[in-house]
């Protein structure tokens, strides 16, 4: 099953983030099994991270929430909020990324 987990920035993201950012890297490496697509979320000009956007592929909604709970950043509370929702494969176009 997919799941879309969407977090939106605390406060204290752009403080925080340098130092928090390798061992978040290593977290979202060694999750490579099961993590689909990640990125971080900018605001329109791209200048400031506004949260993060990832797509698991787990069994269930707790095995999202445990994606989501081991990630250093999550952690460190970064983050103000957390959506997890359940979705199905559409249409999938890699390629349609690259460069971007």
């Amino acid at each position: 099953m997919l799941w879309a987990i969407s977090r939106a920035a605390a406060p204290n993201f752009a403080a925080n983030r340098e130092k928090g950012l390798q061992p978040h890297l290593d977290y979202l490496q060694s999750q490579k099994g099961i993590l689909v697509l990640s990125g971080a979320t900018v605001s329109d000009d791209g200048k400031e991270f506004v949260g993060s956007l990832l797509i698991v592929n787990v069994g269930s909604r707790t095995e999202a929430q445990a994606f989501v709970n081991g990630d250093p950043f999550q952690k460190a509370g970064m983050f103000k909020s957390v959506t997890i929702t359940r979705m199905r494969k559409g249409q999938w176009n890699p390629q349609a990324a690259e460069g971007a």
